[in-house]
């Protein structure tokens, strides 16, 4: 299973430097989204930017990972709360996959 991991660009460049959930700072590799200012929001995967997103996007990929530590330590995290972005929503194909 591949995890994007929401990151906040504190510095910016090439290389930035990120701060993950947990405050660790992290140099992420920006090549495939470009240089963004200080502020912006990344889901980032093995080190790199993969796509810049807004800040409820991050909060809701951030409530989701933080159930699966919460299961993973064997913690009962409150589910719904976790995943409600997908509650009341038909799953939806990506772009590129989509027919017409």
């Amino acid at each position: 299973m591949c995890l994007g991991i929401p990151m906040q660009v504190i510095e910016g460049g090439m290389q930035a430097d990120c701060r993950d959930a947990h405050g660790a700072v992290h140099r992420v590799d920006m090549l495939l989204v470009g240089p963004q200012p200080a502020g912006a929001w990344l889901l980032t995967y093995l080190g790199a930017a993969r796509e810049v997103i807004d800040a409820r996007r991050a909060a809701d990929i951030g409530r989701a990972l933080s159930a699966l530590e919460q299961l993973s330590a064997g913690m009962q995290p409150d589910l719904d709360a976790a995943f409600a972005d997908l509650l009341e929503r038909e799953p939806q194909l990506p772009e590129f996959l989509r027919k017409g």
